[in-house]
């Protein structure tokens, strides 16, 4: 997946610019980014202080490298079956 040209406190910062007043168009006209993007970022991180985000992006690490071991394991344990269930 692509990584996003701005960090989350950037992100933060962004989308604290736009409730301190600033309209959404010249908030994202002045960073370069679209309207699209700006709805993006604020889904996921609307409401949200730079902590929070740095452990939202260290839960998203964790999980991801769970689900990695987990499939691995569920992968040995389907090879171990398949020799299992062989006549030798």
């Amino acid at each position: 997946m692509k990584r996003s040209r701005f960090s989350e406190e950037q992100i933060i910062a962004i989308l604290k610019e736009q409730e301190a007043g600033m309209t959404t168009a010249d908030v994202c006209r002045r960073h370069g980014i679209s309207s699209a993007t700006f709805y993006k970022y604020k889904a996921k991180f609307g409401g949200l202080e730079v902590s929070e985000a740095r452990r939202l992006r260290a839960l998203e690490d964790e999980n991801a490298k769970l689900k990695k071991l987990l499939a691995e394991a569920m992968l040995d344990n389907v090879v171990l079956k398949d020799l299992a269930s062989k006549k030798w």
